[in-house]
């Protein structure tokens, strides 16, 4: 399965998440990192990044760009947010970042940043039969998000960040009663014009994301930070959160740093980033929020994998295409049935990564084995499984090394009839890495060519599920009846037992 990473450079912190991703299930975290970095604190204060916090973030980036490249990722992002939207130092910013992070730091809207922020929230908690506000309360911003049954509707992004408020507000410790009223008319003013649009009826749930709202759920169920994933999901009523704001915002540091649930850097800033979140939860009427660990890096993951981002790897480069398309339609190979098929294969080598574990460059094989699996029947219908291997160990093909061409070849002996054995010399003549290759990738091209029996071409895609007690189920969509295909697939299902040990169906998805 493809695996992704995401870099989420805030005004209080930098974020970094590498997972994995299997269609249907949430994503596997192979790797999560976290740094305090107040990036935002320069910059609320004199209009730029100072060098100092610029040299911080990139050793900070270039730690974590450490960790992701040793998982073999194939996408990438890093996102800067609130705090970098408004430094005056930009472009030098972007640069040094960039240069420590080995991927483009990406400057994003604060629409951008909650629609990731509902993407986050989405993929590790669907909110599919519901109307729900969420609120994301970061360093430089707050995020307030409206969605319907799973679909964004409108998101507003406003300068109510907890870094940006204490820089503006509260200069004692503890605040003053002063203060602490300027804040809060300052918050009411600016949470007004999504009160008005929004309204404050007709909502299933409230969902709160962010350090604030885990500091807050964390201090209520007293659970230490280190133990802060135990309270995803958990409520939290708005009485409690009021009383613990009053608590709180009348005490000076030194004693906010004791209280379980808060760390001693979160103690620096939760009074106005609980400020926010009381002022929304009371503005909207709203009796409690539900906490979710979710969070623009999850956002991100989730974005990079429905985008298909690193697919290019597992498929043929232009040249090898050409390739391929050019030898088919020489030996009379009806390419739209080999494009069917490619696709086919491709998707199902993808889908199947968790089982075979192959890298993602073994699709290309695949592939070309898609499109020249019947050259054999140039030569003659009878066997032709064994004439496409000599067709293709003996051609010249550009784009593709030796070893390639061979795997390649073996790949169109096996696609139909009997399955390789020590007695065969072309699998003898393989190394034990190549045989894993070929014996892990036979049942997907036998399952793609069985799929597309009928010259109609019926099939339109194919989802693959896993189920939890280890069978796999492809789900056809097609045009028509299936019934040859199902024959014809669930025929080639027994070699795919064989090898992944592991029973297959094929069943018509419902439209």
């Amino acid at each position: 399965m493809p695996r992704y990473a995401a870099v989420d450079i805030g005004s209080n912190s930098i974020r970094m998440e590498a997972a994995e991703v299997v269609p249907g299930l949430p994503a596997r975290v192979l790797a999560s990192d976290r740094e305090v970095t107040r990036l935002g604190e320069s910059v609320f204060s004199s209009g730029a990044v100072s060098e100092d916090a610029l040299k911080a973030t990139c050793l900070v980036l270039a730690r974590m760009a450490a960790i992701y490249r040793k998982l073999d990722v194939v996408g990438v992002r890093v996102v800067a947010t609130s705090a970098i939207r408004d430094t005056r130092n930009q472009r030098e910013f972007l640069a040094r970042a960039t240069e420590a992070a080995g991927a483009p730091v990406e400057i994003i809207s604060g629409r951008e940043e909650a629609r990731l922020i509902h993407l986050g929230v989405e993929s590790l908690w669907p909110q599919r039969d519901k109307r729900i506000l969420i609120i994301d309360i970061g360093g430089g911003s707050a995020e307030v998000i409206a969605a319907d049954r799973g679909r964004l509707l409108e998101a507003y992004s406003k300068p109510l960040g907890a870094v940006r408020l204490r820089a503006a507000f509260l200069k004692d410790d503890p605040p003053t009663v002063r203060q602490i009223h300027q804040m809060h008319e300052y918050i009411q003013a600016k949470l007004d014009a999504p009160l008005r649009r929004l309204g404050h009826t007709g909502w299933h749930r409230v969902i709160a994301t962010s350090a604030t709202a885990s500091a807050v759920a964390a201090t209520v169920a007293r659970t230490p930070r280190a133990q802060r994933d135990e309270i995803d999901r958990l409520r939290v009523s708005t009485a409690q959160v009021r009383r613990l704001y009053l608590k709180l915002s009348g005490l000076g540091l030194a004693e906010r740093r004791k209280v379980t649930g808060i760390g001693p850097r979160r103690a620096e800033i939760i009074v106005p980033g609980m400020s926010v979140l009381l002022q929304f939860l009371q503005e909207f009427h709203l009796p409690a929020f539900y906490y979710s660990r979710a969070g623009v890096r999850d956002g991100i993951i989730a974005d990079l994998a429905a985008r298909n981002v690193g697919a290019e790897l597992s498929r043929l480069s232009r040249d090898q295409r050409r390739e391929v398309e050019v030898m088919g339609r020489r030996y009379g190979v009806s390419l739209e049935h080999a494009r069917k098929v490619a696709d086919i294969s491709n998707l199902l080598f993808t889908a199947l990564q968790p089982l075979h574990g192959l890298a993602p460059g073994c699709g290309k094989l695949l592939e070309a084995a898609a499109f020249l699996h019947d050259v054999g029947h140039f030569v003659s219908a009878v066997s032709h499984h064994k004439h496409s291997y000599y067709v293709v160990a003996n051609s010249d093909m550009a784009g593709f090394t030796d070893r390639e061409r061979i795997l390649v070849a073996a790949l169109c002996r096996y696609h139909r009839k009997s399955l390789p054995n020590p007695l065969h010399s072309l699998y003898l003549g393989l190394s034990p890495e190549e045989r894993n290759i070929l014996l892990m990738m036979i049942p997907i091209l036998r399952l793609a060519d069985n799929l597309d029996r009928s010259p109609e071409h019926r099939i339109r895609g194919v989802d693959c599920r896993l189920r939890d007690g280890g069978a796999v189920v492809l789900q056809v969509r097609a045009t028509g009846d299936i019934d040859l295909e199902q024959w014809a697939a669930e025929r080639a299902g027994e070699a795919f037992q064989q090898i992944y040990s592991r029973p297959i169906s094929v069943v018509k998805a419902r439209e």
